[in-house]
């Protein structure tokens, strides 16, 4: 059981959480500063962590169960888990079904809307893995889901929904849209030949890199926009500066003709720039409030 479970947290890169949850912990922050004029209590951080861990395990072995076919054909993925036969799907599934249960008991433990808002959550998380099967704007539908992290968090410790947050969730929506655009770019053959929809396989990789670049000019004017609307000061301000030029260096990597650094782009660049969001919204309204 060991075994299968190692192999299983390297099939959904369990890693990867760490896209999303700094983003989950800077809508908490943000959310209990900017509305509660408080920080967030301990015990809330480790319930969002639990929450955190729990949608992202059930999304992602929900998407390698709904994808495995389509993974067996592509080149790219044939040596996947289950297509390589390391895992069965009913070893997947009980997985995915004690994520969702860490997810409802660690939403439990929040605040009654944490617990209402559920149902769109794991909506969003089972539909996303259908959507490249019938439209090229999958990528936009990943990033709703991915930006519920940052509401989740804001939610988790307000018990309600602002404006604000909002800005929160459209901006890393938009931000998980871009990177993903730039993902898909390495299976826009394979795509094409599935009848799989993607915006590099509709537009073609160039205009796909343009779309992708507008997301992240929009990722940077809304990280920009919460700076306005909150008591975010110089701090974050120089972690927004920071972000923008990764995204500027992630876009000078990767090329129509040259996808050769993708891997850096798409997984290096976006880790660290979740980190340095956090990393200086923590400092600004966490470390330099103290003082």
């Amino acid at each position: 059981m060991i075994a299968k479970l190692r192999v299983f947290l390297e099939m959904i890169k369990f890693e990867h959480t760490l896209f999303a949850l700094p983003f989950a912990y800077v809508g908490a922050i943000l959310g209990a500063v900017t509305v509660e004029k408080r920080l967030p209590e301990w015990s809330e951080c480790g319930w969002i962590l639990l929450a955190m861990i729990g949608a992202r395990t059930a999304a992602m072995g929900l998407n390698r169960l709904i994808d495995k076919a389509i993974d067996a054909r592509n080149p790219r993925t044939a040596n996947r888990a289950i297509p390589a036969g390391l895992l069965q799907s009913k070893d997947v599934i009980l997985y995915v079904i004690i994520s969702f249960v860490l997810l409802f008991w660690a939403s439990a433990q929040l605040n009654s809307l944490a617990v209402k808002l559920l149902p769109l959550a794991v909506f969003f998380l089972v539909f996303y893995s259908y959507t490249k099967r019938f439209t090229w704007t999958c990528h936009l539908v990943l990033g709703l889901t991915i930006g519920l992290a940052p509401l989740g968090g804001w939610v988790a410790v307000t018990g309600g929904i602002t404006w604000e947050a909002i800005v929160l969730y459209v901006t890393v929506a938009l931000w998980t849209a871009g990177f993903d655009v730039i993902y898909a770019c390495q299976d826009v053959e394979f795509d094409r030949k599935e009848g799989l929809h993607s915006i590099p396989a509709r537009f073609g990789i160039a205009k796909a890199l343009g779309i992708a670049r507008s997301f992240h000019a929009l990722t940077a004017a809304g990280f920009a926009l919460l700076l306005v609307l909150t008591d975010l000061s110089w701090w974050y301000f120089a972690g927004m500066i920071v972000a923008a030029a990764l995204l500027l260096y992630e876009h000078r990597l990767v090329k129509p003709n040259d996808l050769s650094k993708l891997n850096a782009a798409f997984f290096t660049m976006n880790g660290i720039l979740s980190a340095v969001i956090f990393v200086f919204t923590f400092i600004d309204l966490v470390v330099v409030r103290s003082w």
